[in-house]
């Protein structure tokens, strides 16, 4: 019986042990799912702040078009045509060289200079400024440039001048003179403080290649009329004249010096014109270089703009009495000056 019972207690013992196994392992099975807190595993704890900052980063956004973006984009593939202008938007623009003489004796200069700096800011560039005058102790035509927001060249000259068209001729190349030395690349055009724009004159002017002209409105506060000077056309291809005295000969036409335009390289590059170099003394009267070849060949001039050259983009304004002997001799045409 002793045998038996002792039997019986080792079987119990066994299968509590056995239960006591299963119940230790089943619950180690399970606890190593259990999350750990950060206390009891100290190394972990920069591993978990990161892990949530990086997770608690924001993520990037994708903005979508907006309505009025997505509509220009089908507008701008919706025709050739629309493709073309873009294209042509992205052509570098031709330079504009605008120069200007002025007069200290011109008791509204510094308001036309204003005037005409508002006109040349509005201009999409490049656009160069080239204004000459005398050198004076006191001149206010710098502290205006410097005001304008206009890219521009202040010129002054030492010499002294008893003739004023000999004095403006001056100006004129002094002015031609730093564009050959520098060898500026654009579209000269003479400006004169009395002149308005058509805001379009200065794309028009772009596309000349050698030489171009245009109509000039000539009007003044004390002349009850309107005079025009200039070419007549049909498109770009001159037909005529405008002139003001009928008794002069027929092949002497007449350009105000504000109704013609050429491209720069022709003072600094003139073997590519076909013309020979110009000579010494050429090259002290740069204005006279240029009037001859202007004159020379009436073929060689285009009308603008071209689609229509007899439109009037440029007037030429007086304002007062006073002023008229200072402007006249700015503003003369070119074929009536003594060069």
């Amino acid at each position: 019986m002793g045998s038996v019972e002792r039997s019986k207690k080792r079987v119990q013992i066994w299968k509590k042990a056995a239960v006591h196994f299963a119940l230790c392992f089943v619950m180690g099975f399970f606890t190593g799912f259990a999350p750990t807190s950060k206390s009891s595993i100290p190394g972990l704890k920069f591993t978990a702040r990161y892990n949530q900052s990086f997770e608690l980063a924001p993520r990037p956004m994708v903005r979508q078009p907006s309505n009025s973006y997505v509509n220009k984009l089908d507008n701008s593939n919706s025709s050739e045509s629309n493709r073309s202008v873009k294209e042509q938007d992205l052509r570098p623009r031709r330079q504009v060289i605008v120069i200007t003489s002025t007069n200290e004796r011109d008791p509204l200069r510094g308001v036309l200079l204003r005037r005409l700096a508002n006109t040349l800011k509005l201009v999409a560039p490049p656009l160069l400024w080239i204004v000459v005058e005398s050198q004076r102790e006191f001149s206010d035509v710098s502290d205006i440039l410097r005001g304008t927001g206009v890219m521009y060249r202040h010129l002054v000259f030492k010499e002294n001048f008893t003739n004023p068209r000999a004095e403006v001729d001056h100006q004129r190349n002094l002015a031609l003179k730093h564009i050959e030395h520098h060898r500026l690349s654009g579209v000269v055009h003479f400006a004169g403080l009395s002149n308005v724009y058509d805001l379009n004159f200065f794309d028009e002017i772009r596309a000349i290649e050698a030489f171009g002209t245009w109509p000039l409105a000539k009007l003044s506060a004390w002349r009850k009329k309107m005079i025009v000077e200039g070419p007549v056309c049909q498109s770009s291809q001159i037909l005529g004249w405008h002139v003001k005295n009928l008794n002069r000969a027929a092949e002497e036409f007449e350009i105000h010096i504000s109704g013609f335009g050429f491209n720069s390289s022709i003072l600094w590059d003139p073997e590519r014109w076909g013309r020979l170099p110009a000579t010494e003394g050429a090259k002290q009267d740069s204005l006279k270089f240029v009037k001859q070849a202007v004159t020379e060949d009436e073929t060689k001039i285009k009308g603008v703009p071209s689609e229509d050259c007899s439109k009037v983009n440029l007037w030429q304004f007086h304002l007062k009495s006073e002023t008229v002997q200072v402007n006249e001799v700015q503003d003369a045409p070119i074929n009536d000056r003594q060069i």
